[in-house]
């Protein structure tokens, strides 16, 4: 197995784990990237957890990109998380390499439908998480973000560049407590790249602004660490949703 991992981004314990070839590389270091796997023999490529984009949009310096990157990045139409995604993994398929879904070997941690954990939501909650998936859907349409904070019947805030975590505290400054979060997957989403997860940090952020419900869309959403998840939402009497896709 062959790991690349992005500088000042990537959680550096991915080295020690590491039981094969291993890179650092900046995030703009495309042909570096495909030599690597290349070298390392590589046949199928697995693109998986988060790129703190804000961060290396106020640094591009840090990014280093190579004219390989600088060309691909000129012949996308835009510039969003999905078209940038789907640019790279035909970029590394042009060298006989096939990037496969990030969940081929993740099944178990994909979002079933019904109550997850905490109590069942109450009617008004239960209609705060329907609006928000529906809202979610129509603004994966235009590729941006997939979370959506509601409160009584109000879409307070919605995801864009900053993460799901900078979107709950900007929602806590409007509302308060009380609210429900949503997470759902674009419509036709590539599950090769930007699967919508959720994990401890989220809830722990959540738990902390007073969030009342988390609903995620079923099938297409990872829970990760879904035992320390499905613990802190229970012991914090927050209701964890898994939602049917055609609400």
């Amino acid at each position: 197995m062959a790991i690349a991992a992005i500088e000042n981004n990537t959680d550096p314990a991915i080295e020690s784990l590491a039981g094969g070839a291993f890179t650092w590389l900046a995030g703009g270091e495309l042909d570096r990237l495909i030599n690597f796997f290349k070298q390392a023999g590589a046949t199928e490529i697995i693109l998986a957890g988060a790129v703190a984009k804000p961060e290396m949009m106020n640094d591009v310096a840090a990014l280093r990109p190579d004219a390989r990157a600088i060309g691909l990045l000129a012949r996308l139409k835009g510039r969003g998380d999905d078209a940038i995604l789907r640019g790279l993994a035909e970029e590394i398929e042009s060298e006989g390499m096939q990037v496969v879904d990030s969940t081929k070997h993740l099944g178990d941690r994909m979002t079933s439908t019904g109550r997850l954990a905490g109590p069942e939501p109450e009617p008004a909650l239960r209609s705060d998480l329907d609006l928000g998936l529906r809202t979610a859907r129509h603004l994966g349409l235009v590729d941006v973000g997939q979370s959506v904070v509601v409160k009584d019947g109000t879409v307070v805030a919605v995801e864009a560049l900053e993460g799901t975590d900078a979107t709950l505290r900007r929602a806590a400054g409007l509302v308060g407590g009380g609210a429900v979060l949503v997470k759902a997957a674009k419509p036709n989403q590539d599950l090769r790249f930007d699967v919508p997860a959720i994990g401890p940090a989220t809830l722990e952020t959540a738990v902390e602004l007073g969030l009342s419900a988390i609903g995620l869309e079923a099938g297409c959403t990872l829970v990760l660490e879904r035992e320390r998840v499905y613990a802190l939402a229970k012991d914090a009497g927050l209701s964890l949703v898994g939602l049917s896709g055609d609400a």
